[in-house]
């Protein structure tokens, strides 16, 4: 226990799925965490059921495809907890479709959440981490940052671009103490999948036939991608930056 004691923490999508996953784990370490969410409800039960179990956590609404919205999360976080340790840029949407049928409230909703909104949190941390001479930056890009899948080009594009900006950010920062790392989650059992299973049949059809592309069999869970995050905002992982790690039951292997 206490892999990140005293570490404040922000994770933005902490009101469900891997987002709240990692919140709660971070808490479990010891963290300090501000679960950011646009939903002020689950964000809020987030912050709860990790005070319940004994942690630290506040709760924050937001939008982070607004850039004034994503600052003000940071200021608070650094006003309530005295630092800003440990970024989890997990935050994001997927609306799949017929690409040449994709509107441009689409195109526009993706790009600005999934890869603006990532920007801009990372772009209002840094400054804090670098006046510490320390920081953690995850990112949840997604399988599909590296290989894409039917129904899924503007998803696939948004999260392609996460991989390039976690690369980027790590060459830009290596040598200022912030690291940034990125994992790209394969089929985990999350809302957010929902619609694209409903294009492929629903979700227990979906299932029945995992093991065709994902071979671990099953589809992953939550916490599973929290401890990987966790590991890589920890001071364990020293020595990984710009690190682009699938965490996919094996799919990308084939």
């Amino acid at each position: 226990m206490g892999r990140v004691k005293d570490k404040a923490c922000i994770v933005t999508g902490a009101g469900s799925g891997i987002g709240r996953a990692i919140a709660i784990r971070l808490a479990e370490e010891g963290g300090n965490v501000l679960c950011v969410d646009i939903n002020p409800d689950t964000a809020a039960a987030t912050a709860q059921d990790i005070q319940t179990a004994g942690g630290t956590a506040a709760a924050f609404t937001a939008d982070i495809s607004q850039d004034h919205q994503v600052r003000a999360f940071v200021d608070h976080c650094v006003k309530t907890y005295g630092s800003l340790d440990i970024l989890i840029n997990n935050a994001g949407v997927n609306l799949p479709g017929v690409f040449h049928e994709a509107t441009d409230d689409t195109i526009d909703k993706t790009l600005n959440i999934n890869v603006k909104g990532t920007m801009y949190a990372s772009r209002a941390a840094i400054p804090h981490m670098l006046r510490q001479g320390k920081g953690a930056i995850v990112n949840i890009s997604s399988v599909n940052g590296l290989v894409s899948e039917p129904y899924l080009t503007v998803y696939s594009a948004s999260k392609g671009a996460i991989v390039m900006l976690t690369r980027g950010i790590a060459l830009d920062y290596a040598k200022q103490g912030i690291r940034c790392n990125c994992i790209c989650p394969g089929w985990v059992d999350t809302p957010i999948n929902y619609a694209h299973a409903d294009l492929l049949g629903g979700i227990d059809k979906l299932y029945g036939s995992i093991d065709s592309f994902q071979p671990i069999g099953r589809p992953g869970e939550p916490r599973e991608i929290a401890h990987l995050a966790l590991f890589l905002a920890s001071d364990e992982a020293s020595f990984l930056t710009g690190s682009v790690i699938a965490a996919d039951g094996g799919m990308t292997a084939q």
